[in-house]
């Protein structure tokens, strides 16, 4: 099960289920896809294919939804 967060432009920020502890958030889009950190602080963990200013608009966008996306983890993790 992978619950999406929100949608922006051609970009689904989502988590898979059963993975990982710490606090993280996926992105697809028809480019590519990418996964960043969010603790301890907001980061790049792994790229295929997404371009570097493409990146930087999802960042803004990771950090504009931050509180969302804690608050959609906690739910669906529990915590």
């Amino acid at each position: 099960m992978s619950p999406t967060i929100f949608q922006f432009r051609s970009y689904r920020f989502f988590f898979f289920s059963r993975e990982e502890p710490r606090i993280h958030v996926h992105v697809f889009s028809p480019d590519g896809e990418a996964k960043y950190w969010l603790e301890p602080k907001i980061e790049l963990a792994i790229n295929k294919g997404i371009r570097p200013k493409d990146l930087k608009v999802i960042e803004a966008k990771i950090k504009q939804h931050e509180d969302e996306i804690r608050k959609a983890w906690k739910k669906h993790f529990g915590g």
